[in-house]
């Protein structure tokens, strides 16, 4: 049988703005027919849904998103954000050691400004993604479709430009996804992606309680979220403290295009 695919670009990204407006008539003609005692709770609720939708990473409702790898096997997939940085070599010094392969979610202005780094990665052997252009992380799940547009096509060309492949896969900034992503990830073939394993690695300083947290998530198909060039300035030192980890616990990683070129199962 031929490979199952499991990347999904949104196939219809207006679909939410349709079932928004729909929402809103049910309110008027609640509103209308019962008054603001029932019509208010209703408009609050059709509203909270819209925001719930847009900070939660793992919801579909806005557009699809990948939350962990479709396997049985015990492989996870390492996914790093905000790169590249001066933590870029050391890392990838560290998943030579351990054979292990991760997806960069790179920022399209770091990357433009540290091309020899994306060249690296790709020499190397591992997956780029895409994580905006310049990282907008308290405003990117209100952003207008026009800076919508903006972050996603200049991240998309930048990328694109350096490595000669266009990026396949996207992870919304902070992992939160407004309801104008999808028609911009439509464009560009692009596909979301979340994750089911995190440490808060990017804020928390102790590389040992963030493995412990990863670790409670690890599971066969698994999407570890990892950062670089956070503040605190231990993120080698918790990568390294992770991959021994996965090494003495039988995981492997992956990359997800190393599953799509699997036959599905008959």
């Amino acid at each position: 049988m031929p490979p199952v695919s499991f990347h999904q670009p949104p196939r219809h990204p207006h679909a939410w703005a349709w079932v928004f407006i729909a929402s809103q008539l049910a309110v008027i003609a609640i509103w209308w027919a019962w008054g603001w005692k029932a019509g208010l709770p209703t408009l609050a609720v059709t509203h909270l849904a819209l925001v719930w939708a847009t900070l939660r990473p793992q919801s579909r409702v806005l557009s699809p998103v990948l939350n962990r790898l479709p396997t049985g096997d015990r492989a996870v997939w390492l996914t790093i954000d905000d790169g590249p940085s001066d933590d870029t070599r050391a890392i990838l010094d560290l998943l030579d050691a351990h054979r292990a392969r991760a997806t960069f979610f790179l920022v399209g202005a770091r990357a433009q400004a540290r091309p020899e780094l994306v060249a690296e990665i790709v020499r190397r052997g591992h997956g780029i993604g895409q994580h905006s252009h310049t990282h907008p992380q308290a405003w990117f799940w209100a952003l207008p479709p026009h800076a919508m547009r903006a972050q996603i096509d200049q991240a998309q060309s930048v990328l694109t430009f350096l490595t000669g492949t266009r990026p396949r896969w996207f992870r919304a900034v902070v992992g939160m996804a407004n309801p104008f992503v999808a028609a911009q990830l439509k464009r560009h073939g692009l596909a979301r992606v979340a994750w089911s394993a995190r440490g808060y690695d990017a804020v928390l300083r102790d590389p040992a309680g963030v493995v412990a947290r990863i670790e409670r998530d690890l599971a066969p198909g698994a999407i570890v979220l990892l950062h670089e060039g956070a503040a605190h300035g231990r993120n080698v030192e918790t990568l390294a403290a992770l991959l021994g980890r996965l090494d003495a616990l039988g995981y492997r990683t992956v990359l997800p295009e190393d599953i799509e070129t699997l036959p599905a199962a008959a």
